[in-house]
């Protein structure tokens, strides 16, 4: 009987062992994911007790160390956000609410698509999930990048009845009204500029002007908004490397003028100048170049120079929202850093650690994706309970510190967890959590 026995347990631990926990994990299809995901997210939000008015979009993604010749629809290679070109990557799109920053949905789609094609591609799901949000007398807004932004896009909100879009653009635009005079600008009432003006610093205040743009078809409520201290930043940089460019380029006249061999070539010139641009991520545009008698010239292209300047610091916001105030639009737009946040909160090697991802089929990449979310969702759920006085990071390493263990006394009908004395921020933490400390220490719900 104890051999049998023994054979029994030791048949129940090769259970644990990593083929069979792979093979589990090779029965959930891509459908019970989402079906999971869907669950998950309406339980949520059914305990929330309110629903979503604003929701941000954006997407990240997160490389993989995945082998070149591995099958897979996921894991491709793409511009990568950590700089990883070189390896395949899986991208995320996630929708959160912008009043409690909590996940509403995510889709996970392969590293090589576009933002822009990946919006159009999931529309018909994004909109299925926002639809248990809205009622006939709720109006919903989805906040994106520029990156998403097209006419098929834009046409596919203005079909939605209660459903409005808010979204960046680069001030290229409308430059006429992006390079207007900075005293048009006027300063914003946002919690942003409350700080600098504690902080005496009034002139850095972010400032705004308003006016309204025929794109994608209909007149659009746009916001030029105007940041002193980016442009600053800017221009101080563009003018260090316009001095770079000045150097190499007295060079290339010096090596030209004295027609020395690999120099003799306007084109070669040209050709190298303008990858001294790139390499510095400027516009070849802003010193031009003559050639004459074997000589070469260059001077500084100051209208060009000007008109980038003017530029600088400069955001395009558009919407469709024309009932909100100025301030509303542009603080939606600036809380779009919530869903920035959570990307780096799942990047984190202390918190959620999507990567690294040692998964090398879709199944369980699709698998562990969603755990992470889930994880995700749980961190901030915690940071509400405590009404955002920590970050989840606080919160994860005071409670790692908190030693505990479980005692059955004599007599006792069951266990009790014993502590060891708390701190007065795990005793908060305990008390957000439903629980209190009995005796010194035993806990207690």
């Amino acid at each position: 009987m104890g051999r049998l026995w023994s054979a029994g347990i030791a048949d129940a631990l090769g259970e644990l062992s990593s083929e069979r926990y792979w093979e589990k994990w090779n029965r959930v299809t891509q459908e019970h994911v989402e079906k999971i995901a869907k669950d998950f997210f309406t339980r949520v939000w059914d305990k929330q007790g309110i629903s979503p008015e604003v929701i941000l979009f954006d997407t990240t993604n997160y490389f993989t160390y995945m082998a070149a010749q591995a099958e897979s629809e996921l894991a491709m290679k793409g511009h990568n956000k950590a700089g990883k070109h070189h390896l395949r990557q899986i991208g995320v799109g996630v929708l959160q609410d912008r009043a409690s920053s909590l996940p509403v949905h995510y889709s996970t789609y392969p590293g090589n698509m576009h933002d822009s094609r990946l919006f159009s591609n999931i529309m018909d799901e994004i909109f299925g999930v926002l639809a248990g949000f809205t009622d006939k007398e709720k109006h919903l807004t989805v906040v994106f990048d520029k990156g998403m932004n097209s006419s098929e896009n834009i046409s596919y909100i203005d079909d939605r009845e209660h459903v409005h879009f808010l979204t960046t653009y680069s001030p290229y635009l409308a430059e006429y009204e992006a390079r207007k005079d900075p005293s048009v600008f006027k300063a914003l009432d946002i919690p942003k500029n409350h700080e600098l003006i504690n902080q005496d610093k009034e002139d850095d205040c972010l400032r705004a002007y308003r006016t309204t743009i025929d794109i994608w078809g209909k007149p659009r409520t746009m916001v030029v908004t105007y940041n002193p201290a980016t442009q600053r930043k800017k221009i101080y940089t563009l003018d260090g490397k316009l001095e770079r460019v000045r150097n190499e380029m007295l060079e290339f006249r010096r090596k030209y003028n004295h027609q020395e061999p690999k120099w003799r070539s306007e084109q070669t010139i040209r050709t190298r100048y303008k990858k001294v641009c790139e390499n510095l991520y400027i516009s070849h545009k802003y010193y031009d170049l003559s050639f004459n008698s074997r000589r070469m010239r260059f001077r500084k292209n100051h209208q060009e120079i000007s008109i980038a300047k003017a530029l600088m610091g400069k955001n395009l916001i558009v919407t469709d929202n024309s009932s909100w105030s100025t301030e509303d639009i542009v603080q939606t737009s600036l809380d779009r850093y919530k869903v920035e946040k959570c990307f780096r909160t799942s990047k984190d090697p202390f918190q959620v650690r999507v990567n690294p991802m040692f998964h090398w089929t879709d199944t369980k990449i699709r698998c562990h994706i969603l755990t992470c979310i889930m994880a995700l969702t749980a961190l901030r759920l915690i940071e509400l309970k405590l009404n955002d006085k920590y970050t989840s990071k606080v919160i994860m390493e005071e409670m790692h510190d908190l030693d505990c263990v479980l005692t059955w006394p004599k007599g006792a009908r069951k266990p009790e967890v014993r502590l060891e004395t708390p701190t007065e921020l795990q005793t908060e933490i305990l008390k957000a959590m439903g629980y209190v400390i009995k005796d010194a220490w035993v806990l207690q719900q």
